[in-house]
Parts: C-alpha cells; structure tokens; sequence
C-alpha cells in the first residue's frame, strides 16, 4: 500500500503505520486522514496482518494536532463535517479487528492524543508528551477526545487536561492510565512495540480476535448484558478447534500450533 502521508511497513504479519508528515510534526490534514481510513480499511481485511503499529515519523513527534493552516479555512458547516471525518477515522482505527499498537514518540497533541487513544494498547518513549490543548485556540476536542479521554483516564483528570490546555510527560500519561508502558527512548519503543506485536502473534488467534471483540462491543453495553456476551463467545472460542490445541499442549506441556481455527 502507498499512501502520500503515511508509510505502511510489513514484516512477519505485522503491519507498521508510520504518519509521515515529518516537516509538519505529522500534523493531521484531510488528506491524512483519509490515508488513514483507507489504510486501516484495507488492513483491517487483510488476512495476512495479525497486528498493526500505529506511530509518527521522526523522533519529535506522534502526531502534533490537527493541521491548523487547514483548521483556520472552515465555516461552521466545515469544522463540523471535519469533526465527524475525523471520529469517523480514528472510529475505523477503534474498530479494527486486529490488535492496533500505538507507538508514541513525541508530541501526541489534540487529534494526535485523540487518535493514540484510538489505539488498543499504548507506549511511549519518555520524550511523549499528551494533551488536548484546544482551548487554547478558542475551540474544543473534536475527534471524541472528551468522550475517550474521561473514559480512559477519569472525568477529573479529563477535565483538567482539556479546561486547562497543559500537557502530560509519558510518566503522567502512564499514572494516568492512558499508556501502558514508558521506553527511555523512542529506538527502545520501536522495539518494544515489535516485542509486544510478537507476543500478540504467538497466541491464539481467533482468541485474541474474539478478546478484542468482546472488549470492544461490551464497553457499549450494561454490565449483565456483556457478561452475556463475554460468555458466548467464550462458548464459541471453546468449541475451535485452537482450543482443543491449546488445551492439549498445555497438558502434553509442549508449544502450541495454533491455526486461528
């Protein structure tokens, strides 16, 4: 796949999305946008990738926000059809039925801490920094960043973050919930980010498929209602035949040999 702001790397099933907008701190314009959106259509069926690195080019940046040259243009009409493009985007991003790692490796300012907190699970290099400073443009989050952000890290703390525009350092971030894991630099969160691609890979795959699924569609739910949910696809996981393998290697103690079956 070749994309005019994005890079898409392959190796051993995993998928590596770099925003590659370098000379704009990989500021997010439409055009990026829609690059994202085909990229993560096109992996998302795509049976040869088992898992996706989402990360920015370059050492300074994830990505910096919005393009605000691009944002400066719209009429009301415009900033709200930008809105919801972009939710509808980083939703895709959400969505995806593959594992989606975020590489965080610098600056992951408004759209861009918005769309890493589209990601499944976050790391960052220690020079990360996240925020959404809209407010200090005169506007607010416009990609689902006070929806995710009061979700993922708390109301208080969303309420903080994006009423007073400051921004967290990767341990914030960390103590926070927002990321996983913190690496010294962003070679080690490269990395690391591979390591952990690997993992995801070894496991069962129709496990780790149905896992995410439940995650995702049960956060929608009342609790009692994906409980149920949880436990049909438990069901359903028991009865492939990578169940019976894995429970069979486990016994024989020996490596599974998993088929996503």
């Amino acid at each position: 796949m070749k994309f005019a702001n994005l890079l898409v790397e392959r190796s051993d099933r995993v998928a590596t999305v770099t925003v590659n907008r370098p000379d704009k701190l990989n500021a997010l314009n439409h055009a990026t946008l829609e690059d994202l959106s085909a990229a993560f259509t096109a992996l998302a069926a795509d049976a040869d990738t088992g898992v996706v690195i989402l990360t920015g080019a370059g050492a300074k940046s994830f990505v910096a926000g919005a393009d605000i040259s691009e944002l400066a243009q719209l009429d009301v009409m415009g900033a709200r059809e930008f809105a919801r493009h972009g939710q509808a985007v980083l939703d895709k991003v959400e969505q995806c039925p593959k594992p989606v790692i975020g590489a965080v490796n610098g600056f992951a300012l408004g759209g861009g801490c918005e769309l890493c907190m589209a990601t499944h699970i976050r790391l960052a290099s220690a020079n990360a920094r996240f925020g959404q400073p809209e407010v200090n443009l005169g506007v607010i989050p416009g990609f689902a960043g006070t929806q995710r952000l009061s979700r993922l890290a708390g109301r208080g703390r969303a309420l903080h973050m994006i009423l007073t525009g400051d921004a967290l350092t990767a341990e914030e971030a960390f103590q926070a919930g927002l990321v996983q894991r913190v690496l010294p630099s962003v070679e080690e969160l490269r990395a690391e980010a591979s390591r952990m691609a690997g993992t995801i890979l070894s496991r069962g795959p129709l496990a780790v498929r149905l896992a995410l699924q439940s995650v995702q569609r049960g956060l929608e739910m009342p609790f009692t209602q994906a409980q149920q949910y949880e436990g049909d696809l438990f069901a359903l996981a028991y009865t492939s035949s990578d169940a019976r393998e894995g429970l069979d290697a486990f016994l024989n103690k020996r490596k599974p040999a998993f088929r996503g079956l």
